[in-house]
């Protein structure tokens, strides 16, 4: 079964059912514009039209909100068509000085008040959605000065005497504290990982040191995320500055890489970069202590703005979307005692905080670093910044055991963990790879490479793996241990032979289904073979996002973004055409995850999947049975073709293999080394459970799990357990969270009637109980 995206060169819709009716103006008022910002734009627009309401732009800002007349627009389904490609805001950005006095405001109110505008929805930072919550707080004493001062009557301000706020963050910083991701930052990190990559080949030939410069005045996010996703040597952030004699612990620390048989070093270095003692700490500083005191061949560069521009991600156009349609419904769903809110991503679910909430712990970040309570400001920027922090620390300052010896516990010393690649390559196995050698290495345990899947497991195909030989594994795409479909089977017994033979006591599975279904097939044969009572877990890993256990497999967001960029191009390549419908084919077999998010990051009018059945065609069989139609490709092909012949012509593209290739994406590098982090430190201690009687021996259905994203979390869950929730025979999870995602894409494809599932109402959640920390430190 494969999956079909249909999009045409241009939109063509029918006529919607809208069911409320409102005004909701739609006003983008950061300081620079952010990649991405169009599909929040365009989601915010086409909700609010297929909800009844009319939505207003504001271009240029606040300043346009307070100079009025032809900045401010009706906007309508066909203007914002055509642009999820487009970087930056179609709707203008600028500074706004005057906004901030209240003659300012008072403009921007009686421009909104004419308009009948109770309902604005800022897409910004935290000083945009500051101002705009101001606005909010002041209203009634705008609309009474108004008023008096006759710019508007009683009437009016009688229709207008509330005033709804909504926020989305726009940011490639991710700054703002309450979301895991803002808009822009995906965009932002892949425009960084293009330059590191090509920068690290040049730095492997001449044997070079390269310090990096990245955005981040005030947040460490990005050149955190990068440090991690390209394996850097040091990074540099301002929440957590280096400890007193950083040079030389830097030094030593090139030094000791260049000593393992590495041919370059990578510094990362967020621009607000400081020293304990809060002084700057800059690329020249750097360049120049290696330079001189190592003599090694250095080079910096400062990437500047070009972080901002560029093509969106597919991740940033599927946040944008989903975050506009959440902002629309939260703006129709408040009343006047809704405290201001901002839409936001936990996990891979969409949450709404107290806006004013978010902006105080994100003030109270910059209130510890200045106090110098650095670890309170790790824990302010949230649960994803902490976990991303440890896992650096873990990765690239910790000194291999093999240098100290003596700390680690002997037991450890003994211990062998084996690696194994099964089902077909994806990008992030070899990320995930690294990081699991690496850290099992750290935890003292021996790390055993298994090459060519559970064949080479059963022939004998294993060999040790050490620290230096993964040096690089995150930038390359494929599977550099080798995999193959084949399943354990008849080979169960060779494997557990081989096993005993090189003494394995844990495996790490690393795949798609297969890799799925062979560590069931080794649970089932732990009652024949005792050998197979080693702990297992199964990281999945897979362009079809169809493991059991867990939202996202690594791989999936790198082939999605293939996907994207394949149907920008064809998007681009037909607009001159006109009148031409496109039929792409997608991976993904019976699941249809990739064509459904490639459909929403593309503007798809529809994506054909497995798990929504078509019968479009029964009124021609019999009016009481259905007759469920295999749309394949051809057979959709031939259908549009026919039935468009003397309106719009038909191509088909199949995509095939190229989905599962290039280099991985800055999400599938870092997804990929926390996974691989993750599952060795769960088996570190699973090992300690099960070792009994001088040996290790694990039965128990907890011993061998699936570590996957669950809502807001990396959880392990028992293989056995999932075995319910799996159709086997279609290879996919019965229960799939992202189908909740199709109504978005009918919605802004403007279908007449959709039905959302609102099972999971989003309701409003605080920020500073969560975190535990304000301003000072205190509870």
């Amino acid at each position: 079964m494969r999956q079909m995206v249909v999009t045409p060169d241009t939109d063509w819709f029918s006529d919607s059912c809208p069911y409320l009716y409102s005004k909701v103006t739609l006003t983008n008022i950061y300081l620079y514009s952010q990649s991405c910002m169009n599909a929040a734009v365009r989601a915010t627009v086409r909700m609010g039209i297929y909800t009844g309401a009319k939505v207003y732009f504001v271009h240029e800002g606040y300043q346009g909100l307070v100079d009025g007349g032809d900045n401010i627009k009706l906007a309508t389904w066909e203007s914002v068509s055509m642009m999820l490609h487009l970087g930056g805001t179609v709707i203008g950005s600028a500074r706004c000085m005057d906004f901030k006095e209240k003659w300012g405001r008072l403009k921007a109110a009686c421009n909104l008040v004419k308009l009948g505008i109770t309902n604005l929805c800022v897409i910004g930072g935290d000083g945009s959605l500051t101002g705009a919550n101001q606005f909010r707080t002041e209203w009634s004493e705008l609309l009474a000065d108004l008023t008096k001062g006759g710019k508007i009557s009683a009437e009016e301000a009688n229709r207008s005497s509330h005033l709804n706020i909504v926020g989305m963050v726009g940011s490639i910083d991710n700054d703002f504290c309450g979301t895991d991701m803002t808009i822009g930052t995906d965009s932002a990190l892949h425009r960084i990982i293009e330059v590191v990559d090509a920068i690290t080949t040049t730095a492997q030939s001449h044997q070079r040191t390269f310090i990096l410069e990245v955005m981040g005045r005030h947040c460490g996010y990005l050149a955190l995320v990068t440090a991690l996703a390209c394996g850097a040597d040091w990074v540099f952030i301002p929440e957590m500055p280096p400890e007193e004699n950083w040079e030389e612990h830097l030094c030593k620390r090139l030094i000791a890489q260049r000593g393992r048989g590495s041919r370059l070093n990578v510094i990362i270095l967020a621009e607000g970069a400081q020293d304990r003692n809060q002084k700057p700490i800059t690329c020249d500083q750097v360049k120049n202590l290696v330079s001189k005191k190592l003599g090694f061949d250095t080079r910096s560069t400062i990437l500047g703005h070009v972080q901002r521009g560029g093509t969106p991600s597919a991740f940033d156009r599927i946040l944008g979307s989903r975050m506009g349609v959440e902002a629309v419904m939260a703006l129709l769903e408040a009343t006047p005692e809704t405290p201001a809110c901002v839409v936001s991503l936990s996990g891979n679910m969409a949450v709404r905080l107290p806006l004013m909430e978010c902006v105080q712990v994100t003030k109270d970040v910059t209130v510890a670093m200045t106090e110098g309570r650095f670890e309170d400001a790790v824990k302010l920027r949230g649960k994803s910044f902490q976990n991303n922090w440890d896992t650096y620390k873990m990765l690239a300052h910790v000194t291999p055991p093999e240098m100290k010896v003596s700390s680690i516990f002997f037991f450890f010393l003994n211990i062998n963990i084996a690696i194994i690649n099964v089902g077909a390559p994806c990008a992030g196995m070899n990320a995930a790879v690294r990081a699991a050698v690496r850290v099992g290495i750290i935890q003292g345990h021996q790390m055993l490479a298994v090459h060519d899947g559970f064949d080479g497991l059963a022939n004998g195909q294993i060999e040790p793996i050490i620290w230096a030989q993964v040096g690089g594994w995150t930038g390359k795409g494929g599977s550099n241990l080798g995999t193959k479909r084949h399943l354990p089977g008849k080979n169960i017994e060779q494997i557990s032979l081989n096993i005993t033979k090189f003494n394995i006591h844990s495996l790490i599975i690393i795949g798609g289904f297969e890799a799925y279904l062979g560590g069931l097939e080794l649970v089932t044969a732990r009652e024949m073979y005792e050998e197979l009572c080693i702990p297992m877990v199964v990281i999945p890993a897979t362009v079809s996002n169809n493991v059991p256990g867990s939202d996202f497999s690594i791989g999936a967001d790198t082939a999605l973004n293939t996907i994207t960029m394949t149907c920008d191009r064809i998007k681009q390549s037909a607009a001159g055409t006109k009148r031409r419908v496109f039929i792409i084919e997608t991976m993904g077999g019976y699941c249809g995850y990739l064509a459904t998010m490639a459909g929403l990051s593309s503007g798809a009018d529809d994506a054909y999947i497995y798990e929504e059945h078509y019968h479009s065609l029964v009124s021609l069989v019999t009016t009481t049975n259905k007759l469920w139609i295999n749309y394949t490709t051809q057979f959709l092909y031939n259908l549009y073709s026919e039935e468009g012949k003397g309106t719009f012509d038909c191509r088909m593209n199949v995509l095939g293999h190229m989905q599962q290739g290039g280099t991985p994406s800055p999400f599938d590098r870092n997804f990929g080394t926390k996974m691989g982090s993750k599952s060795v430190l769960w088996l570190t201690n699973k090992l300690k459970e099960c070792y009994r009687h001088g040996r290790i021996f694990a039965n128990m259905p907890d011993s061998a799990c699936v570590l996957g994203m669950k809502k807001r979390s990396l959880v392990f869950q028992p293989l056995a357990s999932l075995k319910d929730d799996t159709d086997f025979e279609h290879r996919i999870p019965k229960t799939e969270w992202w189908l909740r995602l199709r109504p978005i894409l009918k919605i802004l494809a403007k279908y007449d009637t959709v039905e959302m599932d609102t099972s999971e109402v989003t309701a409003m959640e605080h920020v500073i109980k969560k975190t535990g920390l304000v301003k000072g430190g205190k509870m």
